[in-house]
């Protein structure tokens, strides 16, 4: 939704005024289809990069609007979140050394953004969602201030109070957002192929299809809020995160504005666009200078303005797009499934296997809707971005096949014959398609490499191991190499890096709580069996009302000796009973320094860590003592 220029209905004749204009705008499609006035003969691709900005801790750096200000190209432009921007490349000949003209592109841009963003200590990095985001970071306070994000937030959200998200994986993540800013964990790298009106929906069908084995190729998300979660949870976190549905839809399976479709393209391109009319109402509008119906009569050709701001709110994984480039009208299809990064070489690995697949498969495959039924390919999309690389598909004719198989043996060969056919050079065809084999040979995505160095780590704290993999993927992109060729992530020295060190890098995320009613026995049973002397009292709510101290329960009457179940009337009893409620309360961005000051000042043994009225983390003596040893062995070494 790249309009800056929008804003709400003031009342419902305005709305429906807009309404109005987007159902004239998809007759004024239709009849320049008929008409055969969009272009023809000409093949375009183009892309868009979003990206994080992070400070020289990995930590993302709420300054897009200076570094923006700073670099002065228009090819920029701000995104949902301050730490987040995109770059909007504009179209070129899907001919010859595109890909090399892509990459040679992305890394000018680049370099100009770092550059920029280093004079306000930040860098970029490419990634689909920043493993060392925190909770803290997803607050109002780093939604872009501007009007369109503002309008945007209202829309979603006129119907529901909030929005739970929930995402099961190798961990269970489950949160609750009253705006849109959750999006913003999300950075991505879109592709967009011109197709004429005759083979629209052929193209459109066949992007359908291969975007299942394109993504668990691609994979580079498995970490949201410290949870390791799907391999591209980008794809949950969209569909969840701008869900505005009310309860009555629900319950009906009304689709959210960001899905993967429900059935095959059948007649027209124009047919998506219907679609969306028929089941997602404008949420914003815009003033109209045109009435596009009469401009198409008289031969001119319109904007679609309101028509392009409508399905700007429908997000699509495959989205079908109109535009006028010098005068002339075009359609063209918007990939949106693909992550950000794992580096430059990997994503421009990506666009050769997509373009490549895009040129060669639908001579090989035909009309693919005879082939497999909707529903698998549906289904083959959630399983790559659930599993990535391991994901197993129903493929066309009924044959089931694996991922890696799929790509080594018929995606990537047919890619090569692709490109060939359009003109790309041998060695670039080589260059690309090679690192996108080497990927899926060696099994190493992003995903896998982050998740591989977490499970390396395990006995690591808070966010020093998401810590240090981005430093690492940084240290990587700045090389220019491909993720199939990144090593493991070096350990830096210790969470205290210069400056102020904040609780974050020593805090217990991983907490076992227990409720006020919940039985005292439980408590001592949970420490004895985890080695853990403090332990958080939530509410049915999941706030926080108290902690239980193995302190407390020693100094308690007839506890030091146990005591079988029912032969004590503490042991029976409900935890609100012994637990202590003068809790002292920080944040992730506490700095130790201040923890250590507010440890000496109470006697519980431990800090509760809060980040938006929520349990995030726990600090004990401990985690200080140790924090403190490693400074002074850092200062002595």
């Amino acid at each position: 939704m790249g309009e800056h220029a929008i804003r709400k209905a003031g009342d419902e004749a305005e709305g429906r005024a807009f309404t109005r204009a987007v159902l004239n705008d998809i007759r004024a499609l239709e009849a320049l289809i008929e008409d055969g006035r969009i272009e023809t003969g000409v093949k375009r691709v183009g892309v868009e990069q979003e990206m994080y900005l992070v400070d020289d801790d990995g930590r993302p750096a709420p300054v897009a609007e200076k570094v923006l200000s700073r670099v002065g190209n228009d090819q920029l432009t701000t995104e949902l979140a301050r730490f987040n921007l995109e770059a909007n490349f504009g179209p070129q000949m899907f001919h010859g050394a595109f890909l090399e003209r892509m990459e040679n592109d992305l890394n000018k841009t680049l370099a100009a953004v770092e550059a920029a963003a280093q004079e306000f200590g930040a860098h970029v990095l490419l990634t689909g969602i920043l493993p060392t985001l925190r909770q803290a970071d997803l607050s109002d306070e780093n939604l872009t201030p501007e009007l369109r994000y503002k309008y945007l937030n209202e829309a979603l959200f006129r119907c529901r109070d909030s929005i739970t998200v929930k995402i099961d994986g190798i961990d269970q993540y489950e949160g609750n957002f009253n705006s849109v800013i959750l999006e913003g964990a999300n950075t991505s790298f879109q592709l967009h192929l011109q197709v004429e009106p005759a083979e629209a929906v052929d193209c459109y069908n066949l992007m359908q299809l291969v975007t299942a084995p394109l993504l668990a190729a691609a994979v580079n998300s498995p970490v949201l809020l410290g949870k390791r979660l799907w391999h591209e949870t980008r794809i949950a976190v969209f569909e969840r995160s701008l869900d505005e549905r009310s309860g009555a839809k629900m319950a009906r399976g009304h689709p959210t504005r960001v899905w993967f479709g429900d059935k095959w393209l059948e007649g027209s391109i124009v047919e998506l666009f219907r679609d969306n009319a028929a089941r997602f109402p404008a949420i914003l509008i815009r003033d109209l200078e045109e009435d596009s119906l009469a401009r198409v009569g008289e031969g001119g050709v319109p904007e679609l303005a309101a028509l392009a701001l409508h399905n700007g709110t429908v997000w699509r994984w495959n989205r079908p797009c109109y535009g006028v480039k010098n005068g002339v009208a075009h359609l063209r299809i918007e990939n949106r499934v693909l992550p950000s990064g794992p580096s430059v070489a990997d994503e421009v690995a990506n666009a050769a296997l997509l373009y490549g697949m895009m040129a060669m498969l639908p001579e090989a495959y035909g009309d693919v809707t005879q082939r497999l039924p909707f529903a698998d390919a549906s289904a083959n999309f959630l399983l790559a971005a659930r599993l990535g690389l391991d994901a197993e598909f129903n493929w066309l004719d009924g044959r089931r096949i694996d991922a890696r198989s799929l790509l080594l043996d018929e995606l990537i060969p047919a890619a090569r014959l692709g490109l060939a056919s359009v003109g790309a050079p041998d060695t670039q065809i080589d260059r690309y398609l090679g690192i996108m084999e080497a990927r899926v040979a060696s099994g190493q995505t992003g995903a896998c490499w982050l998740l591989n160095n977490a499970r390396r780590r395990r006995d690591g704290k808070g966010d020093l191991i998401w810590r240090d993999a981005v430093l690492a993927t940084l240290d990587a992109q700045k090389a220019g190499l491909p993720v199939h060729e990144w090593g493991v992530a070096p350990e830096r020295n210790s969470a205290l890096q210069e400056g102020e060190p904040t609780v974050a890098s020593i805090m217990t995320t991983d907490l076992f709580t227990l409720r006020p009613d919940d039985v005292v026995d439980l408590a001592i049973s949970v420490m004895d069996w985890k080695h853990i002397r403090h332990i958080p009292v939530e509410g049915d709510d999941g706030e926080l009302v108290g902690v239980l101290t193995a302190r407390d329960l020693l100094r308690a009457p007839h506890l030091r000796n146990s005591a079988a179940p029912g032969e004590n009337d503490l042991l029976s009893g409900a935890v609100k009973t012994m637990m202590r409620t003068d809790l002292v309360r920080i944040t992730p961005e506490t700095t130790l320094r201040h923890a250590l000051s507010a440890m000496l000042m109470c006697d519980l043994g431990c800090l509760m860590v809060v980040a938006h009225d929520r349990l995030t983390g726990i600090v004990t003596e401990r985690d200080l003592m140790k924090a403190a040893g490693e400074a002074l062995e850092k200062r002595g070494s």
